[in-house]
């Protein structure tokens, strides 16, 4: 598989640059997690660090290049963004379709 050579910005890796395995379509995970156990023997803590554009490092920069930065709050991953569930959206009401005249 490739790796890229991803920088990482804030937190504890702050600084850090980690060879990260790129998918299918080249491109590194849009989250990163990263297990850090407890010293006390208990449940270790994840860090999440969330994938944005990397400014660009000259004219000729070639693609998008990543980095990492650290999202302290850890944020869980939002999935698919549908429609019906965007803020504001009314679950239980039905939409109104045009034409539907039923009279009963």
């Amino acid at each position: 598989m490739k790796s890229e050579d991803t920088p990482f910005v804030g937190g504890p890796l702050d600084g850090r640059v980690l060879p990260v395995l790129l998918g299918i379509t080249g491109h590194p995970p849009k989250t990163y997690r990263v297990p850090v156990p407890d010293a006390a023997g208990g449940p270790p803590t994840v860090l999440v660090y969330r994938r944005v554009p990397r400014p660009h490092a000259g004219r000729f920069a070639l693609g998008h290049k990543w980095r990492y930065e650290y999202d302290p709050e850890g944020g869980g991953d939002r999935g698919p963004r549908w429609p019906w569930s965007r803020p504001g959206a009314k679950p239980d009401a039905a939409p109104e379709r045009k034409g539907d005249t039923t009279d009963e």
